[in-house]
């Protein structure tokens, strides 16, 4: 095993904590390795304008690899208004670093699978035909474009004069908003190009190849959205025909998905979608393996930078309790797609085998798993804390 730097993102909130409990499965596990330390977050947006500094884009640039945890986002006028009196009026302006971090790197590959573990007692159930109770195995995998779509950031309020007059000459525009005046109009833009898409379509088509699935689909809203969604199924079209014919492909539309995803989610397996959309369907269907506590993330460049999280948020609320309470893992699951990625597969398997075994036994539930709602009570309540539920994990590692 060669020995790797890892860049340690502990971020906002809960991210800190979960990072921490991910770090020790991975020492427990035996993945030899150092971690480097970045500042990203709300922090050091409050302090210097910058929630991402460029020393952090140092340290990933130069080991490729980082594990991140979670961080606070704002609106605009809510971040203004926190940033420190000396700062005020400078013109600094609040971005999502995560958002800037995919874009800087050209992080455009986004993966996120949701399986089930069994006995895990957050899965989907349903009544089946003769009112039995079923329990379908979840295991999909979105394949989201991360760089691109309406996450781009190429909007505006009150636009130039120059794009006002450049949407204009568009007749739906023309006709639909032409009355309405140019201060009054917020415009966010919803972009794909031929590339990108292109690629996130045959990473999803791949990883199905590798893995063993049987089907993509393309979640998307083509019937509405023609140019953009458009664009996306039919490079899905003719892909599959030329390179990928044994792999069924699938189309659904972002609105009907989210009821079918609830009737049969088992029939699904790599699911790749624009931005927005990725977004959505991959919350949808961690709902269905035990929620965000369960649902973890990947993202890549071309030129091989990965950064792996929790999709979950930095719930700054249970960040300072006496005993943290919030499950660790998907950051845990974030960390072996980690392994995944640099090759040590076994340490990934050896690590979700234990979650597997812990989940399965019952005995160690976070409060989520117990259905609560979160609060420091819960520990009275017999939920296992963030370090107990790490701490049973890592029993099974040994």
């Amino acid at each position: 095993m060669t020995k790797r730097t890892i860049v340690a993102l502990p971020g906002d909130g809960i991210g800190a904590i979960v990072l921490k409990e991910a770090i020790r499965v991975l020492d427990a596990a035996g993945f030899d390795a150092d971690y480097v330390y970045g500042d990203i977050g709300w922090e050091f947006w409050c302090s210097e304008g910058n929630p991402l500094p460029k020393r952090t884009i140092d340290l990933i640039s130069e080991h490729k690899i980082a594990l991140f945890g979670a961080i606070t986002s704002k609106p605009k006028d809510d971040a203004a208004a926190e940033l420190s009196p000396e700062l005020q009026g400078k013109g600094f302006v609040y971005s999502s670093p995560i958002v800037t971090l995919r874009q800087h790197f050209g992080l455009d590959i986004c993966v996120r699978p949701c399986r089930s573990y069994k006995g895990n007692p957050l899965n989907f159930v349903r009544r089946g035909k003769k009112g039995d109770i079923e329990e379908p195995f979840v295991d999909v995998v979105i394949f989201r474009q991360n760089t691109e779509g309406l996450y781009g950031g190429v909007e505006w309020t009150n636009p130039p004069a120059q794009v006002y007059d450049a949407l204009m000459t568009h007749p739906k525009f023309r006709d639909n908003f032409g009355w309405c005046p140019k201060e009054e109009l917020a415009v966010s833009t919803r972009i794909f190009t031929h590339k990108y898409t292109e690629r996130i379509v045959r990473a999803a088509f791949d990883h199905a190849v590798r893995y063993g699935y049987k089907s993509v689909t393309v979640c998307e809203k083509p019937n509405v959205i023609r140019e953009t969604s458009g664009m996306m199924w039919k490079i899905a079209k003719e892909m599959q025909k030329a390179d990928y014919p044994q792999i069924k492909l699938m189309n659904t539309n972002i609105d009907a998905q989210m009821m079918w995803l609830t009737k049969n989610p088992e029939d699904y397996g790599v699911i790749v979608a624009g931005n927005m959309f990725g977004d959505i369907v991959s919350d949808a269907f961690a709902g269905l393996i035990g929620g965000l506590g369960f649902a973890c993330s990947a993202q890549f460049s071309a030129d091989g930078i990965g950064v792996f999280e929790p999709t979950h948020g930095s719930a700054p609320k249970y960040a300072d309790y006496a005993t943290p309470i919030v499950n660790p893992v998907a950051m845990i699951e974030s960390a072996c797609m980690m392994l995944d990625y640099i090759d040590e597969k076994e340490l990934a398997t050896k690590i979700r085998n234990a979650i597997a075994a812990v989940v399965e036994e019952g005995e160690v539930k976070s409060y989520d798993m117990m259905k609560l709602s979160g609060c420091q009570e819960v520990i009275d309540n017999g939920a296992a804390s963030t370090v107990e539920m790490t701490n049973a994990i890592i029993a099974k590692l040994r």
